[in-house]
């Protein structure tokens, strides 16, 4: 099994998330890649990858059989799919927690079977398991089991096209290493939609001040002054 870059694992990634969670939006331009590969949810890390960069995964995907280019009569832009499922021999199940490792690092089981299920469903953390298993008992690995961090109980799971793609990984490997927190990958989104809300309800209140403003009943004139004498 040949191994992957960082680039690379991040686009095809994003193939394999868009094809299952946006098919109308997919096979990917050039330029939805680049955006799919640096947009803030769902990510870990979050990159900046220009055009080049991309491109030249891509090229680097199309070497080692794991995505073509496509060109549709509808369109002028030159797209590009993966056949990853085809190339790895593995089922849509297994290829989208595959997926979820690559764009997001270890996880564990149940993170693994929430966030995936978003691309395909997964009813149960015991089909998770049953699918990291059949992963983890191939001729060549996609995917190793990492011991649990110290703090924690919880096993983590990783995926080997690029074993030294995420931090955690390397310090799993080093006995007596302790893995580098990591940041809460929702964090953004969440406060992003928090910013968005509270902006909403500045609106909606300035609008019922202008309401109440409107509706108020005016001072009444003062009274005239009595003739003088």
């Amino acid at each position: 099994m040949e191994m992957l870059t960082a680039d690379e694992c991040r686009v095809l990634g994003v193939l394999i998330e868009k094809a299952q969670t946006t098919p109308g939006q997919y096979p990917l331009s050039l330029n939805a890649l680049v955006n799919g590969a640096n947009q803030r949810s769902n990510r870990l890390p979050v990159t900046n990858l220009n055009e080049s960069a991309v491109l030249v995964a891509v090229d680097g995907l199309r070497a080692k059989g794991m995505v073509r280019e496509v060109m549709l009569s509808s369109s002028r832009v030159t797209k590009y799919r993966h056949v990853a499922r085809e190339a790895l021999e593995v089922s849509t199940s297994e290829l989208v927690v595959l997926a979820e490792l690559l764009l997001r690092g270890p996880q564990t089981v149940g993170e693994l079977r929430g966030r995936a299920s978003r691309m395909h469903s997964l009813e149960s953390i015991e089909i998770v398991s049953n699918l990291l298993g059949k992963l983890m008992e191939r001729q060549e690995p996609l995917v190793q089991r990492l011991a649990p961090t110290p703090g924690t109980r919880s096993e983590k799971f990783a995926q080997l096209l690029c074993p030294d793609l995420h931090p955690e990984d390397a310090a799993a490997d080093q006995p007596g290493v302790a893995a580098a927190p990591q940041a809460d990958p929702d964090l953004a989104p969440r406060i992003e939609r928090l910013e968005t809300e509270v902006a909403d309800l500045r609106k909606a209140i300035q609008r019922i001040e202008a309401v109440l403003a409107e509706t108020a009943p005016q001072d009444s004139e003062p009274p005239a002054a009595p003739p003088a004498d």
